[in-house]
């Protein structure tokens, strides 16, 4: 069964899914990077919430790789902390656009790369639901 789990989240749209979240966690990291070491002063609020977008990519991009049972837990979580930062940086980076003086990767809710982060960890937690498998019931086969 674990073996299922593991195949069915890199098979098929899984793939494409593990692809853009690879791409992401190569941009995010080289861009936040590049940031960090080159302009800091400037926005460091910005470029430290680039930095932890491209940890929760990496992290995303990992666990939906491997699929196992607990690589599907932290991609799920990854998939939600991923989808709160970017409600919560998107909102924020619109009511007060002083605090980012220079964009992240999640503001204006992911409007500078088309809004892709907006989308993806929707599409990533439907994609763990969709290849959850049958859940087994919690029944004490004894009783009854």
């Amino acid at each position: 069964m674990a073996d299922d789990l593991a195949l069915a989240t890199r098979s098929g749209p899984g793939r494409l899914l593990i692809a853009v979240y690879g791409i992401f966690a190569i941009a995010a990291t080289s861009r936040s990077a590049v940031q960090i070491a080159t302009r800091f002063g400037e926005a460091p609020v910005a470029y430290l919430l680039s930095a932890l977008a491209a940890v929760v990519y990496l992290l995303a991009t990992v666990t939906l790789a491997v699929g196992s049972r607990a690589s599907r837990r932290v991609a799920f979580l990854s998939c939600a902390v991923e989808l709160a930062g970017v409600l919560v940086v998107g909102a924020v980076s619109l009511l007060v656009p002083s605090w980012f003086p220079d964009a992240t990767v999640w503001s204006d809710f992911g409007s500078g790369y088309v809004f892709i982060p907006l989308v993806l960890p929707v599409l990533g937690l439907l994609w763990l639901r969709r290849t959850a498998g049958p859940r087994r019931a919690a029944v004490n086969p004894g009783s009854g």
